[in-house]
């Protein structure tokens, strides 16, 4: 097999730049004790074949797509047992590692939301994340508090994770090209091993806080009840892009503690 043919309904857009390829596998630190690398879509092993010149990681690729994986078998045969065909989004991931693995990838634009979703549920097991996705999302995950784009995944992840802007790619170097820019991100976990209040409710409320993100938090909280007097103080006339992950954990300990 010679190339693999990308696929519109996978979001496939294969990197054609080496150079840039080998900067992304440059962006991981190995820092935080992993010794497992995880690749998300490694299409034709643009970025596996870099990987695997690291002898201190132990690399293991994901991909849903057959001819990837007929692919990756016939060219990287040093992976053996460790090219796995699944979708990763349903992959259980405590069998394939037993410890802390880092996860890298040029991830598909249709599914970078669900992907992060998936590293916050084993975030206390991922270390680190490496990964290319469009410009617009990259910038949105790395936006402090006050930016117009920092948004509902921003304060998810960056409560757990400091989230570093690396570099923007260019669409030319991509086959085919896609449409946008893309950014390449660094997420390092953070110190805060769990939230001082309810998880479930700290979700809650800042997904609907930027379900209405033009209102203040006093109507887009509304579903809450709170008393008068608790919705009377100063956070409630704030809207939801200009409080920090530590605001939201005490307005979620104030609603928890009001409800």
């Amino acid at each position: 097999m010679s190339k693999v043919s990308p696929k519109k309904h996978l979001g496939q857009h294969f990197l054609t730049d080496q150079n840039i390829a080998i900067k992304i596998v440059e962006q991981l630190t190995q820092h935080l004790g992993w010794h497992d690398v995880l690749e998300i879509g490694p299409g034709m092993g643009v970025l596996t074949q870099y990987l695997l010149q690291h002898q201190e990681y132990q690399t293991t690729v994901v991909d849903i797509d057959r001819e990837s994986i007929a692919y990756l078998k016939e060219h990287f045969p040093q992976l053996q047992d460790r090219i796995i065909s699944a979708d990763f989004l349903r992959t259980d991931l405590s069998k394939l590692f037993p410890g802390k693995f880092a996860v890298i990838g040029n991830f598909p634009y249709n599914i970078s939301s669900q992907i992060f979703f998936k590293v916050l549920e084993h975030r206390d097991r991922i270390p680190e994340v490496v990964c290319m996705i469009q410009k617009e999302v990259a910038e949105r995950l790395a936006a402090p508090p006050g930016s117009k784009t920092y948004g509902i995944l921003s304060v998810l992840l960056q409560a757990f994770y400091t989230i570093e802007y690396k570099f923007t790619v260019h669409e030319h170097v991509f086959h085919p090209p896609p449409k946008v820019k893309s950014g390449v991100i660094r997420l390092l976990r953070n110190d805060r091993e769990s939230l001082p209040c309810d998880e479930k409710l700290f979700f809650s409320v800042v997904k609907l806080a930027f379900g209405t993100r033009r209102k203040t938090l006093r109507n887009s909280l509304r579903t809450f009840n709170l008393p008068p007097e608790v919705k009377a103080q100063p956070v409630f006339d704030r809207r939801a892009e200009q409080l920090s992950v530590q605001q939201f954990i005490e307005l979620t300990q104030l609603i928890e503690q009001n409800s």
